[in-house]
C-alpha cells in the first residue's frame, strides 16, 4: 500500500498537538492594521485551539503524520 499524501495548504496553516488537538494562527493580521484596535491585535497575535469537533476530523483527514 502506497504512502498517504498530507495536504500541504492545511500543514502550512494548522499543527497538531501532542493530544491530537488542532493549532492554528488567526487570521486578519498581516495588513490594514492601522484601523484595528491594538487589543484585538494583541489577541491575534496568540494562537488557538479548533474547537469545532466536525472539522477537527476533517483537518486530520488531510494531515494524515500530524
Amino acid at each position: 500500500m502506497g504512502k498517504l499524501k498530507t495536504k500541504r495548504g492545511v500543514a502550512k496553516r494548522f499543527k497538531l498537538t501532542k493530544r491530537g488537538k488542532i493549532k492554528y494562527t488567526m487570521g486578519g493580521k498581516s495588513h490594514l492594521a492601522s484601523s484595528k484596535k491594538a487589543k484585538r491585535l494583541r489577541k491575534l497575535r496568540k494562537r488557538s485551539l479548533l474547537d469545532n469537533k466536525t472539522a477537527a476530523k476533517y483537518f486530520k483527514r488531510m494531515l494524515p503524520y500530524g
